[in-house]
């Protein structure tokens, strides 16, 4: 293989930097597996709540976890909390963070899928400063319900510290979503799932751009663990906070599940499927039935992104038990009405690609966007306020894969290559959208609620750092 390349999703070349010092791997292998109960994000409770808001005050810092079993593992965390806490917030009912950066390095804090003004978009200049800083961050929550999650999105450093952490979880409800006879309470779970590499004393390794070495799969930030479930239905929310892996969700004995929400909240019906695509960014809302298997049953949430030999074929692993009472909770057929799609105003192309093979010494790969590379005190595209617009996005690498993120909007994707999405994952509210090499996808979005600067990027957070970031002005 050529320096400068690794093996990606499926098999795909991605560009790595090269000649990084690099500790002796811990062999992932040697893992056990499914012997650690799942850890569920603690949810966090307001500081203050006045005015029909609530208040929150979180630190940024180093604290360590228990990641493999028999190791501690320095992390960058929000309140030292690994994984990181859930934020449950109301449509209509504004949150503010203080955010405190007690790390030793710049932070920048992404409301990912939030519609926020441009002042709490966490822009990748806009910094919360090392050794102490603060930034309030408002959320004003005029949305629907969504299952969003925060991250780190200082230039440069987003990836690293994402890799490291520095992830949350922030669930909106509303009206809708609350008037449905959903699985709740403790059937209602949030899953974030990820890969890391680590070294032999259990310290993450970070390499931007090395997807191969990632080969450690974490569910709430446990490497392979198990969870409890009764024999009744359960509501998994689904986050792919990866740097880079794409998974393709399902259970080990094929069977079917059904999806209820993507990225911007309920789909208008349900989908029921066997398979589930995730890229980077990403989240889906399902439910599972564990109704139809015997107690003691044990059942493995697959990847069969990567084939089923490959050490991350295997998410985690759930433990059926008998039911503790009745399962009343249903999924109806019509969950909500999703908004109609007004008239465009505007069509613009956008050309995703970055460096494929080797690249000159002493040099690192870059990302570009209709081939220029992120520059921030550059606009490269100016967007009326109020306005429709259609976006034809394409991968234009060879071997590379990549997915597009879109910041203060939901967009509804029209065409994946060529072909009408009608139904299914990517037939609701949208922020992210994947692309494999050569695809093209055609989205919809109206640009209101706020004017000012957001970022529109590759969310392979490594390709994002790479340069792989424009800036779109609402005027």
């Amino acid at each position: 293989m050529a320096t400068g390349a690794t093996l990606g999703s499926a098999g795909l070349l991605l560009p790595a930097l090269t000649d990084v010092a690099q500790a002796a791997d811990l062999d992932a292998g040697s893992i056990p597996r499914f012997t650690r109960a799942m850890p569920l994000p603690p949810v966090l409770r307001p500081s203050l709540a006045a005015g029909g808001a609530a208040f929150y005050r979180m630190t940024m810092r180093e604290s360590t976890a228990e990641i493999v079993p028999g190791l501690r593992t320095r992390v960058r965390t929000f309140n030292g909390s690994f994984p990181g806490p859930v934020i449950r917030a109301v449509s209509g009912r504004p949150v503010v963070i203080a955010q405190t950066n007690a790390l030793d390095v710049d932070t920048a804090i992404h409301l990912h899928g939030g519609h926020v003004p441009p002042e709490s978009d966490g822009a990748p200049m806009d910094l919360v400063p090392a050794g102490g800083g603060t930034r309030a961050y408002v959320y004003p929550n005029q949305q629907p319900h969504a299952n969003l999650w925060f991250h780190d999105h200082a230039h440069h450093m987003e990836s690293e510290n994402v890799f490291r952490g520095l992830t949350a979880l922030y669930l909106i409800t509303d009206d809708i979503e609350r008037g449905l006879n959903l699985p709740s309470g403790d059937q209602d779970v949030p899953i974030a799932l990820r890969d890391a590499r680590f070294d032999s004393d259990g310290q993450f390794v970070y390499v931007m751009g090395d997807f191969q070495q990632r080969n450690v799969i974490l569910a709430n930030g446990s490497a392979w663990p198990y969870f409890e479930v009764e024999a009744r239905k359960y509501r998994l929310r689904l986050f792919n906070t990866s740097n880079q892996r794409f998974f393709k969700i399902g259970l080990s004995d094929g069977s079917q599940f059904t999806q209820i929400g993507s990225d911007g909240g309920l789909l208008a019906a349900p989908f029921p499927t066997t398979s589930l695509p995730l890229s980077p960014g990403e989240r889906a809302d399902v439910v599972v039935d564990f109704s139809r298997y015997p107690a003691g049953t044990r059942l493995v949430l697959s990847n069969g992104q990567d084939g089923p030999d490959a050490l991350t074929a295997q998410l985690l692993q759930f433990r059926v038990v008998p039911a503790r009472g009745p399962d009343t909770s249903t999924v109806p057929d019509v969950l909500r009405t999703l908004p109609a799609l007004p008239p465009a105003t505007a069509f613009r192309d956008i050309a995703l690609s970055m460096d494929e093979g080797p690249v000159a010494p002493g040099t690192e790969p870059q990302g570009y966007i209709n081939g220029r590379v992120y520059d921030p005190d550059r606009v490269d595209t100016v967007i009326p306020y109020g306005s429709t617009e259609v976006w034809t996005v394409s991968n234009t690498n060879r071997f590379i894969p990549h997915n597009l993120h879109i910041h203060l909007v939901q967009f509804r994707v029209l065409e994946r290559n060529g072909q009408p999405v009608v139904t299914g994952p990517e037939s609701g509210l949208k922020d992210t959208v994947s692309l494999f090499p050569g695809e093209t996808v055609k989205l919809q979005a109206t640009f209101t609620g706020y004017r000012g600067r957001y970022l529109y990027h590759c969310h392979l957070i490594d390709h994002a750092a790479m340069g792989m970031m424009a800036t779109m002005q609402i005027v």
